[in-house]
């Protein structure tokens, strides 16, 4: 974890987020970047919550009492992200929309601090049963925000009826994190044009129908 102290935390939040005003919110705000970078530089096993303290210029005793283990933080922290996280697309197709989706998660896996997050967690998720309800809660709100675009194409005819649309969303990103875990090579904006179609192939042939 770095030893840079957190800086100072602006009264107005930035055009475009959601995060509300007030004390409490910015003591969230400040405690949530830097569990976040120590996360991507350490990973979970050394996420202290007094360290995140002490960089977040925040009293310990209100992490503690707040977050009271590395669990419970990481879990807020992606909670945090998938309420900041763009809302889904609306392109008019099928295909864009699932293409939107797949660009959305290749450039989240390539971001150079958010890549080395979601490793860290999914690594954490299979030794720690908070980091694994975390990420379970924040796939499951981000599939829900997504599975609009396949309701729409079910509306308009381009996919049967009764298709499961978390199934056909969660099958976008599928192959993306099994390359980001898998063959160590840099995703792309064709791996995810390329998923993306995959999985609208498959929806169009009824795959997903339930």
């Amino acid at each position: 974890m770095s030893d840079t102290p957190a800086p100072d935390i602006p009264d107005t939040p930035a055009p475009g987020t959601r995060r509300p005003g007030g004390r409490t919110a910015r003591v969230r705000e400040a405690v949530l970047q830097v569990a976040g970078d120590a996360l991507a530089e350490g990973g979970f096993e050394l996420l202290d919550l007094a360290e995140v303290a002490r960089l977040a210029g925040v009293g310990k005793t209100t992490v503690y009492r707040r977050w009271g283990s590395p669990g419970v933080l990481a879990a807020d922290l992606l909670a945090d992200m998938a309420e900041q996280s763009l809302p889904r697309a609306d392109t008019g197709s099928l295909e864009g929309d699932l293409r939107a989706n797949a660009r959305l998660v290749v450039r989240t896996l390539t971001d150079p601090r958010q890549g080395r997050l979601f490793k860290a967690l999914i690594a954490a998720s299979l030794c720690n049963e908070q980091a694994a309800e975390a990420l379970h809660r924040f796939y499951a709100v981000r599939v829900e925000e997504w599975a609009g675009c396949v309701r729409d194409a079910v509306a308009r005819g381009e996919v049967p009826e009764r298709t499961d649309a978390h199934d056909v969303v969660a099958a976008v990103s599928a192959p993306l994190y099994y390359a980001l875990l898998n063959t160590g090579r840099a995703l792309t904006d064709a791996d995810a044009d390329r998923a993306a179609d995959a999985a609208g192939t498959a929806a169009r042939a009824g795959v997903w129908v339930r």
